[in-house]
């Protein structure tokens, strides 16, 4: 008998989105048919929401910000001109409305490390995954806007790998309180003997860091997930030592598979230095898709889109700021900046334009340009392949506009995608965890486990 190709594991899709105007894809929000424009109104994300889990997303993936982009000190009439990331809002608190009009898909926020202190944060994180029912995941940033940092009392943005020091505290106060401040069974609900929970199962962590004294316990019992699945999008050698240590799913922004290849193999050498399994960490690339039944028609889909382009959006969305925060001009050599943001862009650039000398502009044209899939679904479906050859385990699907790119999506591409076996048909029952890795908690292997049974010792009557 001929021997038989095993068969692949499908692709995770996630709805890669922002509860704000324009996102991604600046000047899309002009177009007649595009509704992002009602962020503020909730049944704009509620009817998104049905669309994605009517057609087996895995999750809904809600990026943020803490400022605007740019110099903080110089006129940001074009990010209101543009809506771009401002107005804006929190992520976070969407996360209630739409856990209780959904019943699988994952619900994800990102939260920066300064923006909230890890004891109110995983207050409301534990919260979150107690009414989603175990759905929730955490997209873990470290900022990359010197306005952002004002707007949290700090004069400028804290330096690229310090902010990652300060992640590293920050993650470890959160996994105390999720994993070890409540024992499993410390939740008894004896009615006879009036006594709601254990005290002899919950305990203080009694955290005393760099930053942060936090004495515990942690106010919410044990959700189903107890730690949220963790995201992270750090592509700097910073950010990869990081996600090596602690993320579960990593968000690329890869130029193209073979660039995807290398920092998925690089990150998973650096998680098995860490301790970590390799299969530990799951990849997903940000990719947007122009969709024709015919090759014809997807070209003239781009040329329409191509029609509400706004350069002065890239352009701006994509600003390099100087070390006293003032903006490259576009014709800037890479070479001669010196940034503490987006310091994996500029690496990907230096690294992979080789015809020519890189400028700054090439990376606002990479946000338009570059990550972007044209074609029938079958086309489309053959360039997931290659990615998917590449390592990658997933989509971060990046709309043009919302619910049409999405829904567009459902409907013309993930019939061929599931007929390759490359897209899921039916929902594995349990958590996000469960559905993306087939466990409810944490693996031994991360470094939040250890904190598993390490406060038994405190006593509740200290």
């Amino acid at each position: 008998m001929p021997e038989q190709t095993p068969a692949r594991a499908p692709l995770h899709f996630n709805a890669f989105v922002m509860n704000t105007n324009s996102h991604i894809h600046h000047g899309q929000w002009r177009r007649e048919d595009a509704q992002q424009t009602e962020f503020t109104d909730v049944d704009t994300w509620i009817n998104l929401a049905k669309i994605l889990e009517e057609a087996k997303f895995d999750a809904m993936f809600f990026a943020d910000v803490s400022g605007h982009y740019g110099d903080s000190d110089a006129d940001y009439s074009v990010y209101l001109n543009e809506g771009l990331q401002i107005p804006s809002n929190d992520p976070t608190v969407l996360l209630g409305a739409l856990a209780v009009v959904t019943e699988n898909i994952g619900l994800a926020t990102t939260s920066n490390v300064f923006q909230s202190h890890p004891f109110q944060f995983a207050r409301q994180i534990s919260t979150l995954d107690h009414i989603s029912k175990g759905r929730i995941a955490w997209n873990i940033v470290t900022g990359m806007q010197d306005n952002g940092s004002r707007n949290y009392g700090m004069p400028r943005l804290t330096e690229h790998s310090e902010r990652y020091r300060w992640a590293d505290e920050y993650v470890d106060v959160t996994y105390k309180l999720w994993e070890g401040s409540w024992e499993d069974d410390a939740v008894i609900k004896d009615r006879a003997g009036s006594q709601y929970s254990d005290p002899d199962k919950v305990h203080k962590i009694y955290h005393q860091g760099e930053r942060y004294s936090v004495e515990g316990p942690h106010l919410p019992s044990p959700s189903p997930q107890r730690t949220p699945v963790l995201f992270q999008a750090g592509s700097s050698a910073s950010g990869r030592d990081f996600a090596a240590r602690n993320a579960e799913a990593v968000f690329l922004g890869a130029p193209n598979a073979e660039a995807a290849r290398f920092q998925i193999e690089d990150t998973r050498a650096r998680a098995v230095e860490a301790g970590r399994a390799a299969g530990d960490i799951k990849f997903f690339q940000g990719l947007s898709f122009i969709i024709g039944d015919t090759e014809e028609e997807a070209q003239r889909k781009l040329k329409e889109a191509e029609e509400y382009v706004s350069l002065d959006g890239y352009l701006a969305h994509a600003a390099l700021v100087d070390p006293d925060g003032r903006v490259y001009p576009p014709e800037t050599p890479l070479k001669d900046v010196q940034t503490n943001t987006r310091r994996g862009f500029t690496e990907w650039a230096s690294k992979t334009i080789t015809d020519r000398e890189p400028l700054v502009a090439d990376i606002a044209w990479r946000s338009n340009r570059n990550n972007r899939i044209v074609g029938t679904p079958e086309q489309i479906a053959d360039q997931l392949e290659l990615w998917q050859a590449a390592g990658v385990d997933g989509v971060n699907v990046v709309n043009w506009v919302i619910p049409g790119s999405f829904q567009e999506f459902a409907d013309k591409v993930l019939p061929v995608l599931r007929e390759r076996g490359l897209a899921q048909r039916e929902y594995t029952p349990g958590t996000l965890r469960q559905k993306l890795f087939g466990r409810d908690r944490l693996p031994e292997t991360h470094p939040g486990a250890r904190y598993r049974g390490a406060f038994a010792a405190v006593p509740a009557t200290v």
